[in-house]
């Protein structure tokens, strides 16, 4: 079985799934609340929404005859996390990139004229 993180991003990778998720920012929501604008059967967004409750994106609950479906934020926590310390380490070797960069001459060198040629235009 995959780690979390890694079924996370699995479940994510698909753009009905990552746009079901958010839908869901905006509030709980139903199977058919969720079915409503695509051109597929209950099924088939079942199917996605159980991909995204194994990855812990989301969860089901039970509220009388509704089983809404809820985001679920401690998942985005942890890919952003992971995220957030690689973007640290590209922002270090971008100011080390900067660094060095203000260090290099602002105007570039004149070229040399080449042996050999004679450049009198008198």
């Amino acid at each position: 079985m995959a780690d979390p993180l890694s079924q996370a991003f699995a479940a994510l990778a698909d753009p009905t799934r990552r746009d079901i998720v958010a839908r869901l920012t905006d509030g709980d929501a139903t199977v058919s609340e969720l079915a409503a604008p695509y051109d597929v059967s209950l099924q088939a967004v079942s199917k996605h929404l159980k991909v995204l409750e194994d990855a812990g994106v989301v969860s089901r609950s039970r509220d009388a005859q509704r089983r809404p479906v809820h985001l679920e934020a401690e998942v985005f926590d942890l890919m952003t996390k992971w995220l957030e310390r690689y973007r640290r380490q590209a922002e270090e070797r971008y100011e080390r990139l900067d660094d060095l960069l203000t260090t290099l001459p602002t105007s570039p060198p004149t070229p040399a004229p080449a042996e050999g040629v004679n450049d009198d235009r008198t």
